[in-house]
Parts: structure tokens; C-alpha cells; sequence
């Protein structure tokens, strides 16, 4: 069973999207599906910060849900992005374990692997995030609703980075090759392939491959990634590590500005800002 309302949504467009949720609403006569619909109107609040009208939104959509678990698992899902938005995991993780568990039994599998994919995050411990981004992962393997497939390219890079953080680069390096190759049959958005392409790269490097590393980024800023700091500071790092010191000072010196400005991490005297400006000597 596919999720219909997912036709309706452009992340990139909420007042769009808002609106046809508005026009989709004042045309649904069953109080289930409304309370569907008014979950989703809740979420593009939640997008806007405005976390007063969502809950108030969720509250009336619950009252409308009635026993449709359908319903039940969206309002659970989206109460528990809030929770994530407001900074409070402890309390979001609850309600996306009730998402999930009400999405499986009645079959709504694209809210169940969402549900997932929020708990791998959340979660408290490695472990826990492991085990919630593999049940996601299993939905998405063996489901044969089309929406649901291209969620393994988002798991697989969440496992890629839980493996890469712990040091474990070669499991690492397997999770974000498959999400690449994913990623690229899926024919996800340009951007989606080339951070995939990123952390295949910077993983290479971690696992001693610089040159290889290399290859991967070169492809990449020469389209989308040309004016992406993070793309030309680790190909600055790659061309150290191969002793190509010119090449490299000239990766560092594109990469400062573009981090000043993208980056609020990347500040005077912090050790990447210094790194970088030694590179670029």
C-alpha cells in the first residue's frame, strides 16, 4: 500500500504544499483519512518552527483518527518529529516505536520505514541506532511498493556514518558504496549522488586510499560540488596525503572561503580553519 499523499509534498515548496494539503482537505468526507491529511498539514508547520500549530493540528487529528491505525501511525510519527525538532530524542523515540509497530499492523509500510530511519536516529546508543536503521533497511529490501525502495539509499549512508564515526571504515566504506550504487539507480536528485560520492571518498582516505579518494572527488567538483567547501577540503587532504602539495594548496585555498561562509563549525583558530591555512601555504 503506497502512501498518497506523498504526491502532494515538496519539501522545497511548503507553502505549495501546504496549500494542496488545504485543498486535499476540505475534499476528504471519512474523519481518518482527514486526520492523514491533518498530520501532514502538522508536519509543514513543524518544518516552519512553528511547533504551537502542530500540535494543535495533531490534537485535532487524533480526535478524527478514531481506530484507523493508518492514521494512528502518522500522528505518532509526526509527534515524534517535533520531539526531534525541540531538541528532546529521549521523548521521540517512544513515539516513533508507536508509529512503527501501528504502521506494520495495518500494513502502511512507507510510514513504518520512516518511523525506522527516525529511530536509527534518535536512538540512544550504537547500538540501538544500528538495529532501528537495519529494520528500516529490511522494510526496504524485501518491500515491493516502489515509494519505500529508494529509502535504502538514506539508510545505508545513516549506517555508513554510525560505522564511520565509531572508526569502523570498512563497514563504513560497504554501506556508503551501496548507498552510492543505490543512490545512482534510483536516480535520486544530482546532490544526493555526489554526498554519497563524498563519503565514499572521505572513507577511502580514513581506510589509507587516498588516490583513490582523489578520483571520486576530482569527478565531483568539477559539476555541482565546484562550490562545495567540504568537497574541496577533503580533496585538499586526498592531495596531501599523496604528497601533491601544489595540487593541494590550491584545494585549500578554494575550501576557506566557501567553509567561512557555508560552515558555522569552520571558525578562525579552529583546527580545520588552521589546517586548511597550513595547507594553503
Amino acid at each position: 500500500m503506497g502512501d498518497r499523499l506523498r504526491a502532494v509534498w515538496d519539501s522545497d515548496d511548503l507553502d505549495s504544499t501546504e496549500k494542496r494539503l488545504l485543498t486535499l482537505l476540505t475534499l476528504e468526507a471519512v474523519p481518518s483519512a482527514r486526520a492523514e491529511v491533518l498530520s501532514q498539514l502538522a508536519r509543514v508547520h513543524g518544518l516552519r518552527a512553528d511547533p504551537a500549530e502542530a500540535v494543535r493540528l495533531l490534537d485535532e487529528a487524533a480526535r478524527e483518527a478514531g481506530p484507523d491505525l493508518t492514521a494512528q501511525a502518522r500522528i505518532h510519527l509526526e509527534r515524534g518529529r517535533l520531539r526531534r525538532l525541540d531538541g528532546d530524542p529521549e521523548q521521540a523515540l517512544p513515539l516513533f516505536e508507536a508509529a512503527f509497530q501501528a504502521a506494520l499492523a495495518c500494513g502502511a509500510e512507507f510510514v513504518a520505514v520512516d518511523a525506522a530511519h527516525q529511530a536509527g536516529i534518535v536512538a540512544q546508543d550504537r547500538t540501538g541506532r544500528i538495529e532501528w536503521t537495519r529494520r528500516g533497511m529490511d522494510l526496504a529490501q524485501h518491500s515491493a511498493d516502489p515509494q519505500i525502495v529508494p529509502w535504502l539509499g538514506p539508510l545505508l549512508t545513516n549506517l555508513g556514518w554510525e560505522y564511520f564515526e565509531s572508526g569502523d571504515y570498512s563497514p563504513a566504506l560497504d554501506a556508503f558504496e551501496r548507498a552510492l550504487g543505490q543512490r545512482e539507480r534510483d536516480h535520486a536528485p544530482e546532490a544526493e549522488v555526489e554526498l554519497a560520492r563524498y563519503a565514499v571518498a572521505r572513507t577511502l582516505r580514513a581506510l589509507g586510499a587516498p588516490a583513490e579518494a582523489a578520483e571520486l572527488l576530482e569527478r565531483s567538483v568539477t559539476g555541482i560540488a565546484a562550490e562545495d567547501g567540504w568537497f574541496r577540503e577533503e580533496l585538499a587532504e586526498c592531495y596531501a596525503a599523496l604528497g601533491r602539495d601544489s595540487a593541494a594548496r590550491v584545494q585549500a585555498g578554494l575550501a576557506i572561503p566557501l567553509l567561512a561562509v557555508a560552515d558555522p563549525q569552520f571558525t578562525p583558530g579552529s583546527d580545520r580553519e588552521r589546517r586548511l591555512r597550513e595547507l594553503s601555504r
